[in-house]
């Protein structure tokens, strides 16, 4: 068990290690008693971060040719669905070189634009480099000229993987094996902002110019039933609008469309870019500010504060007859805080709705970014 810790809202919480390093310290296992004759119980991996291992071997295998062996992936207080499945590397000797690929449970890249080519397994980059690293200090130690063959597999791959990102992003048939630091921090966000990139990277890599975001299952039913847009081609960026404009500007797109529940984005009436609520609120605030700026009367601008939702908010301003003003300095709001965020380096839009109230609002690009996307994406 790893004993390093983090701390997150207050609590000391574990931290685990990724897919890679398992796959890593498998393959230095299973090399060593390749080399060795003699069956491992446990390995030491140093990780791209610099914290070093001691991780427990499982079901050591020595045949005519080559070895195996399992390492348990342990995330710690990490909430991740890989917790505790077994990651085997079978390794075996060839003249020169290294060559990693994937077994049972490893998935297979299908889409250009992901870290490994179309065609390739799914291990990336930072787990190849560290794979590599691994056998070569076990030859080194042995004094072995030769190469190595390294098969990564994960039996329980292919039903995990429904429960990813992997479908999505065109990984089929298991698992990938990633991580860059080899350590993985609870409650983290870079494990989801890495997808929202991976995803990013492939809309460039399928040639498109404008980008598509939406926050979550409600953004995706509204688009469905209002909007003709493919929606395969969609990025869904949950919280992280600040990391995805960030992101997409780094890969040089020209428009961004974001589309969501005003329940979220009415925040971005002040500015805010991460949506989450550990992060800020300011909800009623923002449509206290644009009530005011309306020509709200204080009576109706006082009970809003009081309120749980946005939603409810809209009521009180729709009662009052100051719901579509209120919206309409909203979307200008919204709208110059996006421009504000990419300072000229893309068209940007938002187009914010309620389930409750047949509202849209849209920023002032939203509509010329609304036909740009059904081209770009339909045609």
């Amino acid at each position: 068990m790893l004993n390093e810790y983090v701390f997150r809202s207050g609590k000391k919480l574990r931290c685990g290690y990724t897919t890679g390093s398992c796959a890593a310290a498998a393959s230095k296992a299973a090399a060593e008693m390749l080399l060795s004759g003699e069956k491992c119980g446990t390995v030491e991996l140093a990780t791209p971060k610099g914290i070093m291992l001691s991780l427990d071997v499982a079901d050591p295998v020595i045949e005519s040719g080559y070895a195996s062996c399992a390492i348990k992936k342990d995330s710690g207080d990490d909430p991740d669905i890989t917790n505790g499945t077994l990651i085997y590397a079978r390794v075996s000797l060839k003249p020169e070189g290294i060559a990693i690929t994937g077994g049972i449970g490893i998935g297979k890249v299908t889409r250009p634009g992901l870290d490994q080519p179309v065609g390739e397994a799914a291990i990336n980059s930072v787990p190849r480099r560290m794979i590599g690293e691994a056998v070569e200090s076990v030859a080194d130690k042995y004094g072995y000229k030769g190469g190595f063959a390294v098969e990564i597999s994960a039996p329980d791959g292919e039903r995990l993987a429904k429960r990813t990102f992997n479908p999505r992003l065109g990984i089929e048939g298991g698992i990938s094996i990633i991580g860059t630091s080899g350590i993985i921090e609870p409650m983290s966000n870079a494990a989801l902002v890495d997808t929202i990139r991976t995803e990013i990277k492939m809309r460039k890599a399928e040639g498109h110019e404008t980008l598509l975001f939406t926050l979550g299952n409600y953004g995706e039913n509204f688009i469905r039933r209002e909007l003709p847009m493919d929606l395969e081609k969609s990025v869904k960026i949950s919280n992280f609008i600040g990391d995805a404009i960030d992101i997409a500007l780094e890969y040089g797109f020209r428009g961004i469309l974001i589309i969501g529940h005003i329940g979220k984005l009415v925040k971005l009436g002040a500015g805010i870019m991460n949506t989450h609520s550990s992060q800020a609120d300011g909800r009623m605030e923002v449509l206290v500010t644009c009530g005011l700026l309306a020509g709200a009367d204080n009576e109706t601008l006082r009970k809003i504060p009081e309120c749980a939702t946005a939603d409810a908010a809209l009521d009180i301003l729709d009662e009052a007859g100051y719901m579509q003003k209120t919206l309409d300095v909203l979307a200008g709001r919204a709208g110059y805080y996006l421009d504000a965020k990419v300072k000229g380096e893309a068209v940007t839009g938002a187009v914010m709705f309620s389930d409750m109230h047949p509202v849209r609002v849209m920023t002032k690009d939203a509509e010329e970014l609304i036909r740009r996307v059904a081209e770009e994406y339909n045609g």
